[in-house]
């Protein structure tokens, strides 16, 4: 079997662990670093260049689909596989986004994983049963968003929607500042300018925007 380096990130231990060992049974693989929040996945990637980065969702610090975002800018040759226990089309749409090449459901793993490592290493998609259906209806609706451009416009940047995890996280200005390596006055300014945007006037209004929109796991 050909080789596969691998990356896996997940904040529960055993399940971290668990993944690990079972991807590692496979000939010729091998998990190079693991990593318990998005911002570490994102600096282990830099560091080892995996053929395969295997992202839960829901990471602290940095959530799996900005961590995806970020490790696909900085390292072109890896792919993104979500490894996750949400099935929404909201969801599975974020993903596609953020430039997974594949998305597998942790209650689908042992049928699906090894299969959904292996196809995206070879740059190809893959969808669990489960979000097949949601993968058209997510094509058709993006559709009529390239016929109805106006219809797509988000109301914050990647790098806003980082903050708001944070703040989320009840995370200071100072620790957003530290985390992010920007200023603290930049932070205060991307605060303003969220709070403008959602039409938000308190942080419990932020977190709440920040849950509904899966940004943060309540």
């Amino acid at each position: 079997m050909t080789p596969i380096r691998i990356l896996v990130a997940d904040d529960h231990p055993l399940t971290l662990r668990g993944t690990r060992e079972f991807l590692e049974m496979e000939p010729g693989w091998e998990v190079v670093a693991e990593a318990t929040n998005g911002r570490e996945a994102l600096q282990k990637a830099k560091v080892f260049k995996p053929d395969v980065a295997v992202l839960d969702v829901s990471l602290p610090e940095m959530n799996g689909l900005e961590a995806a975002r970020e490790i696909l800018k900085a390292v072109p040759s890896s792919e993104v596989l979500v490894f996750t226990l949400h099935d929404s089309e909201e969801m599975i749409h974020r993903a596609l986004e953020a430039g997974a090449r594949g998305y597998v459901l942790k209650s689908d793993a042992e049928a699906t994983l090894v299969a959904a490592v292996k196809a995206v290493s070879q740059h190809k998609a893959f969808f669990t049963s489960a979000a097949a259906s949601l993968v058209l209806s997510i094509y058709l609706k993006a559709e009529r968003l390239r016929k109805y451009p106006e219809e797509s416009k988000k109301p914050l940047s990647a790098r806003e929607r980082q903050i708001v995890q944070l703040l989320a996280e009840s995370k200071s200005n100072k620790e957003i500042a530290n985390t992010l390596e920007i200023s603290t006055h930049t932070v205060a300014t991307h605060r303003s300018n969220i709070m403008r945007k959602l039409e938000v006037h308190s942080i419990g209004e932020v977190v709440h925007y920040a849950i509904r929109n899966q940004i943060v796991q309540p």
